[in-house]
């Protein structure tokens, strides 16, 4: 759900932002839907409610297909785990076959659960949580989520109670970081509804009391591991402290302190970013760095998209006939601000905007966008007139002080469209001015209410893939093809951590070649419903060898090492002194 106010008030805009036509038939495409011959078409189905506000709820949760990905049994090749949200409906894991088919295993490995009366799966994250090296799986659900234990041996076990996440959150996201530099990943989870049973609800205020400053959310909690393989619940003491509608979460080190900071993406409330202080806590800068406005997000990607040694944050957001509030693309000034360039670079409209995640498809060296929208593709008729009527109708009954937290209030969206029936966008990036709407030429334009982007190179050619999730519809799984040619040269890292957690989760990668040079790191899960690789890959356009890779570990050790080859997969673990190559040039390991 997001904020509707502007959306329903404000008149519709012409014109705006165009944004480059590329759909030329001559123009040659370097994305492949292999969807169906990779076994992977199963789709997602949202939730069904009986409860009296049925007919209201199910419009408004829409949600809940997510896509995470890990390489779960350490074969080498990257796995998916794809959520559903029906009550009967089974979550899936699929096994990458290592040829571009995958096999669902599914009930072999544990986790055919996730789905039932009281709960539903709304998100994923594999993450490392007893650092043995073997990725854990969350199940992120409105109700209880689920923790599951990687035993090492392909199966999993259900752990949460033990690990002390028990608690009843409607959570929506999760990320996973080592925010205290201890060596083990911490727990942020972000919940949209406040933790009442929306299955058996006993109240009907549980909606979002305003649509432009409601804190009657789930907010953010923040779970600390102690090493135990436990987690103790400690937001206010780290400085943590949102009622929000939280919808994304997302980590990064904005001011290069060797600290991960955190902005939180949150519906019907303002956004915040909250510094990290390097002892435990968190100070809320939002004021400061972002400025507190109406505007809300759903996405929250991290990465350097102008290339000038900082990194930068997309947050997605509504532009539509109604409501042209706009995405965000904060562009970092490197002193703890940010300024927001989304339309001087024509990345501000991508209509209802879900995930948007940065990725390098064509290895020119700039990171480009990719960016999935929709909310309800239904029938020919709107919903907006019936959301209008309502509002004008509460503000004459109140005075002007609406409280829409009473669902009932709310009217029942049917077979009515919501901003439905949009095109994905695939941004280009022009060498870190302009953005370019890619996605006609290269069939990324789908129609479907897109949800998840999860990024990995599913085949180790060194080429980035791209599984997109679809609520109450199939995903989409695209294969790059793009040729690799001599002006499309790439790298990527898999990182070990020794003293730092084992995935390297907030390690810094600094890479120079030639003239050029480029930042990335290990992230933990950002992005809207979905996670990619951790695996750090970078396109070097025409550069013949890589100078040099700097490594900033969670630890604080800094590392270097290099010259390196190109067009290369390399492992590097902390501590030693050279790099491993996994795969060379899109060769099988």
């Amino acid at each position: 759900m997001k904020t509707l106010l502007a959306w329903l008030l404000a008149p519709a805009l012409a014109g705006g932002w165009a944004l480059e036509a590329s759909g030329a038939a001559d123009q040659e495409s370097w994305f492949e839907d292999v969807t169906l011959s990779a076994g992977v078409a199963h789709s997602h189905r949202n939730r069904s409610f009986t409860n009296p506000y049925a007919h209201i709820m199910e419009g408004y949760t829409a949600l809940g297909a997510s896509a995470a990905v890990a390489d779960y049994d350490g074969d080498g090749d990257e796995d998916v785990f794809v959520t559903d949200s029906s009550q009967k409906g089974s979550n899936r894991l699929y096994r990458n076959n290592g040829d571009f088919t995958f096999s669902e295993v599914t009930v072999q490995a544990g986790l055919a659960g996730g789905n039932d009366a009281q709960n539903a799966s709304a998100d994923s994250l594999w993450f490392d949580y007893d650092n043995d090296s073997h990725p854990d799986l969350l199940v992120v659900r409105f109700g209880r989520s689920l923790l599951y234990r990687n035993q090492g041996d392909g199966t999993f076990r259900e752990v949460s109670q033990k690990a002390g996440l028990g608690r009843y959150m409607n959570a929506i996201t999760a990320i996973a970081f080592d925010y205290d530099r201890d060596g083990d990943v911490d727990l942020f989870v972000g919940s949209y509804f406040r933790p009442v049973n929306l299955f058996d609800p006993q109240t009907a205020h549980f909606f979002p009391e305003n649509f432009e400053t409601a804190d009657n959310g789930g907010g953010l909690a923040l779970y600390r591991n102690d090493g135990k393989g436990g987690f103790s619940e400690v937001s206010r003491q780290a400085g943590i402290r949102i009622s929000g509608w939280t919808l994304d979460v997302g980590h990064a080190d904005a001011d290069n302190d060797g600290d991960d900071d955190l902005y939180v993406a949150a519906d019907f409330g303002t956004d915040r970013f909250f510094v990290n202080n390097g002892d435990g806590t968190f100070s809320d800068r939002t004021e400061k760095a972002i400025g507190i406005d109406t505007k809300k997000g759903m996405n929250v990607d991290w990465g350097d998209y102008d290339n000038d040694g900082h990194l930068d944050i997309y947050v997605t957001n509504i532009t539509d006939d109604y409501m042209r509030e706009g995405n965000f693309l904060w562009r970092n000034n490197g002193d703890l601000t940010f300024s927001d360039v989304g339309r001087e670079t024509e990345s501000y409209d991508t209509g209802w905007g879900w995930a948007g995640k940065f990725f390098d498809y064509d290895h020119d060296g700039w990171l480009d966008l990719y960016v999935v929208n929709g909310w309800v593709s239904a029938g020919r008729e709107s919903y907006v007139p019936e959301i209008f009527q309502m509002i004008i109708s509460e503000n004459e009954k109140s005075g002007g002080k609406m409280d829409l937290s009473d669902v009932r209030k709310w009217p029942p969206m049917g077979n009515k469209s919501l901003s439905g029936y949009q095109r994905m966008k695939l941004f280009h990036n022009r060498q870190g001015e302009l953005f370019a709407d890619q996605a006609a030429r290269h069939g990324l334009d789908s129609e479907q209410d897109g949800r998840g982007i999860a990024v990995a190179d599913f085949d180790s050619d060194g080429r980035l893939d791209l599984f997109v999730t679809n609520a109450n519809q199939p995903p989409r799984l695209y294969r790059n093809v793009r040729p690799l040619t001599d002006e499309a040269r790439w790298v990527q890292f898999s990182l070990r951590g020794v003293r730092s957690n084992r995935f390297a989760v907030g390690a810094q990668l600094r890479l120079r070649a030639g003239e050029r040079n480029w930042l990335s790191f290990v992230n933990g899960g950002n992005g809207f419903a979905s996670q990619s690789s951790m695996k750090v890959h970078f396109g070097l356009g025409s550069a013949q060898r890589i100078d040099s890779v700097e490594i900033r570990w969670p630890s604080g050790l800094r590392q270097e090492l290099g010259p390196l080859q190109v067009n290369r997969i390399y492992r590097i673990e902390e501590e030693s002194p050279q790099a491993t190559v996994l795969a060379t040039g899109g060769a099988g390991r």
